[in-house]
């Protein structure tokens, strides 16, 4: 992260902005795009990765925010323009995504040109009167821009975003930071190995002296996303099975006992106007992200599948603790025992996982313990104890109660020698948006502000400077 200076003559106030204008942070992920002002606690800005695709004379359009990803349109389709493993797919959506995301709350812009903003039709009149119009209302044309990447980003990733910044938003100075790296400066901290759980991928990332050692570096696809789809199985093969109808389906229901089914109208649609099954995907994730809030745990001390110090199994004690209740949208309510410990169980053991033709059961390489395993594998010996010393858990899939105690302890049976100390913040806040706060906390520093690459360094040497500035 802290990449040594270019020989080239640092930019002048004018050039990026100085101390007297705020520089943009944006942090966008699979799940949210995260955007705010350098030196502020939070984001204001927390846009949905997620978009609305509707269809209108044959004309496809963008819908961007919370509620236009909600709203049950005629016909309505959900995507995303970044892939599970963090990059991105899609540039052209994620660049409207990303320049909504900022504009939406954090800069006040010009007008765009009505004819390609997908809301009129195209005339020849709005072409006279708003000819000029998207040369003058670039969002970044005061601000500097610090934007966070997936550890494992490609050459193209990396350079992608500068071109983007500079040539279609006006931004007068970029730098491109490793997201692992941000969290560690987050949490107070140029070294630790930061475990990153997010929605659609785990990530650890050992970070020693402020730079990212790219040789340790391990991803799995164990995370939220993984998480739900246990759930989900775990739902459908359940007996009876558990029902898992969205909102947006319901129009009223009428209380019932636990484990009575449920009675409830539900909505329809008139033929041809029913939303995209994707709609209803993501519609079925919010009811799963609440379940994972406030029923999902992790079982603690030893494994669900073991055996406990009085010769019984974990399984038969999970049973005789008590359950959480739930409710469905549709009405269905149900107290949840063992099945709340096992959809996670099989981030630490993968014979607990819940598995069906279409599901395998995950290789055991891709459990957090092997994780960490392979990562401190890949770093030198001597760097080792510090980090397992000052290991960083974020990201909002690490939420889930019970995950830092029971991660403890799986690398404390791993690494009986060194101290092993798991640094996680209390607040929902910090840990969701860990790597904003490293950016926000790194581009308010008044040290920083030599680093910035300039426009007139873009000019001159391209978007591969990125390569030689951000390492």
């Amino acid at each position: 992260m802290a990449a040594t200076q270019s020989n080239t003559v640092a930019p002048s106030a004018t050039e990026y902005g100085g101390d007297e204008i705020s520089a943009l942070v944006l942090d966008p992920g699979y799940s949210v795009v995260r955007g705010g002002f350098a030196g502020e606690d939070v984001p204001k800005s927390v846009v949905p990765s997620f978009y609305g695709i509707v269809s209108s004379n044959g004309h496809r359009r963008h819908l961007y925010g919370e509620s236009a990803i909600h709203t049950p349109l005629p016909n309505i389709e959900i995507g995303n323009p970044v892939g599970e493993n963090g990059i991105v797919e899609d540039w052209e959506t994620a660049t409207n995504l990303w320049e909504y995301a900022i504009t939406s709350r954090l800069t006040n812009t010009k007008p765009s040109n009505p004819m390609t903003n997908g809301l009129n039709e195209k005339t020849d009149e709005i072409k006279q009167e708003m000819e000029g119009v998207e040369t003058t209302g670039r969002p970044l044309e005061e601000n500097p821009l610090l934007m966070t990447e997936s550890p494992l980003n490609t050459g193209k990733g990396r350079e992608k975003p500068i071109e983007i910044a500079m040539e279609n938003w006006g931004a007068p100075a970029f730098w491109l930071a490793r997201s692992g790296v941000l969290s560690a400066f987050s949490a107070g901290k140029a070294s630790a190995l930061v475990i990153d759980i997010g929605a659609s991928s785990t990530c650890v990332t050992p970070v020693h002296d402020g730079m990212m050692l790219r040789k340790g570096i391990t991803r799995s696809p164990l995370a939220g996303n993984y998480i739900s789809d246990q759930l989900r199985l775990i739902f459908s093969t359940s007996q009876p099975s558990i029902p898992l109808t969205p909102h947006y389906l319901i129009n009223s229901k009428t209380p019932v006992d636990a484990g009575a089914p449920s009675q409830a109208t539900y909505r329809t649609f008139p033929p041809g106007t029913e939303p995209h099954p994707s709609f209803r995907a993501l519609q079925e994730e919010r009811i799963l992200t609440e379940f994972k809030e406030s029923v999902v745990a992790v079982w603690s001390p030893g494994r669900l599948g073991g055996h406990n110090q009085q010769g019984g199994t974990n399984l038969d004690v999970a049973r005789t603790q008590n359950a959480r209740p739930f409710e469905m949208p549709d009405g269905y309510n149900q107290l949840f025992g063992v099945e709340r410990y096992r959809a996670v169980e099989s981030l630490f053991d993968v014979k607990m996982a819940a598995s069906d033709a279409s599901h395998p059961a995950p290789p055991p390489s891709q459990t957090l313990p092997a994780l960490v395993q392979q990562s401190l594998a890949g770093v030198d010996v001597d760097v080792r104890p510090h980090l397992l010393a000052n290991i960083v858990v974020v990201g909002g899939s690490s939420l889930i109660y019970g995950l830092n105690d029971r991660l403890k302890q799986e690398l404390e049976a791993l690494y009986p020698g060194p101290r092993v100390r798991i640094f996680s913040p209390g607040s929902v806040v910090e840990r969701k948006f860990s790597s904003w706060i490293g950016g926000s906390i790194l581009a308010s520093l008044g040290t920083f502000h030599q680093m910035w690459i300039s426009k007139k360094e873009y000019d001159e040497h391209g978007p591969g400077i990125v390569e030689k500035r951000c390492k």
